[in-house]
């Protein structure tokens, strides 16, 4: 370990149990240790990190152990492995990020950054985000009605997340709902960035608390895998909203009505629900969404919103007068096989 990461380690373990209650939230204090269930932060036991003891040797703060792979380490180590971080540079970024720490002064040649705005960037962002269970981002969602919140691999959340305000303005940091924008393939090419307030659970007091990064023509941020059917619409809120009722279809949010238009189908696509916004944006969309299914061969069917869009609904109506709206707009076939099925799923749990 070099001298850097080994000062940063040591610097991490005077305050063990802070980086727990960070990147371990789901776990718990039991006397000298934080037990929760792995690294990835499931809540569980079997991973427990001493928070107390000498700053070296056997029993040392800030050493953990997975009882149940018998896998060890220190919290540089932790943070690596709950961030997917491969590369020791990385790691050390995080953690000096963490202890609010300035990066060390270069020496010699070093890498060139990665271009702000450009799809490696975007990867790199998502890459320091973590899972969105127990953050305010998980609360921000479930106040737009959106309860289903986990398992969405596409979303993450970020503490500290940059923020401009325009180009010559000081940056801040604000707390942020990530959403990776992927291709057909599932290649990441770009991040959207929902910044949130830490005391309100709203969106963030800035001029434009939404923006997007990366290439996003013709990519969107996705739930599930499509195939032959998938609904495409313009937000991640109304999009997750149509997941609430509808939680095995595969959907993509193209995070705008332009994006939208632009979005590219998958090969082995037959049947496209569009997910409309009541206004003339969404009208526009939806005409030119249904003309290029057409040309490809792909089935295009208009989802309309009783009210301004899905969330809107969902947040006004309630879940039940979502699934009722929406039952009679499906293709029979499509409401047995994502609405009845989960319908009798539910009633059985």
């Amino acid at each position: 370990m070099s001298s850097e990461a080994a000062d940063l380690a040591h610097r991490l373990a005077r305050d063990a149990e802070a980086v727990c209650r960070y990147y371990l939230s789901n776990g718990r204090r039991q006397g000298r240790y934080w037990l929760v269930g792995d690294v990835a932060n499931t809540p569980g036991r079997s991973l427990f990190v001493r928070l107390r003891g000498p700053d070296s040797g056997k029993g040392a703060a800030g050493k953990w152990t997975d009882a149940a792979t018998a896998e060890h380490g220190d919290l540089l180590d932790l943070i690596a492995m709950n961030r997917g971080l491969d590369r020791m540079r990385d790691v050390c970024d995080e953690a000096r990020l963490f202890l609010s720490l300035p990066r060390p002064k270069p020496k010699g040649r070093q890498l060139s950054p990665a271009p702000t705005g450009s799809p490696e960037s975007a990867r790199r962002l998502f890459a320091m985000a973590q899972p969105i269970s127990g953050t305010i981002a998980e609360t921000y969602l479930r106040r737009r009605g959106i309860m289903a919140v986990h398992g969405f691999s596409a979303l993450r959340f970020h503490p500290r997340c940059y923020y401009r305000p325009d180009h010559d303005a000081p940056t801040e940091t604000w707390p942020a709902l990530i959403a990776a924008v992927t291709d057909v393939a599932g290649t990441i090419t770009g991040a959207h960035r929902t910044w949130l307030d830490p005391s309100s659970r709203g969106k963030a007091p800035v001029d434009t608390p939404r923006r997007a990064m990366g290439h996003l023509l013709g990519n969107g941020v996705r739930f599930g895998i499509a195939h032959d059917v998938m609904a495409a619409g313009e937000g991640i809120e109304t999009m997750l909203s149509l997941r609430s009722a509808l939680p095995t279809m595969p959907l993509v949010a193209a995070l705008s009505a332009n994006h939208l238009a632009a979005l590219l189908f998958p090969v082995t696509l037959r049947r496209l629900y569009v997910a409309q916004d009541r206004d003339p944006a969404g009208d526009a969309v939806t005409a030119t969404l249904t003309e290029r299914a057409r040309a490809a061969g792909v089935e295009p069917i208009a989802l309309s919103p009783t009210l301004g869009d899905f969330n809107e609904d969902l947040m006004r109506r309630g879940i039940d007068d979502l699934r009722a709206a929406l039952r009679v707009q499906l293709v029979p076939e499509d409401v047995a096989r994502f609405m009845i099925a989960t319908e009798e799923a539910d009633m059985r749990a």
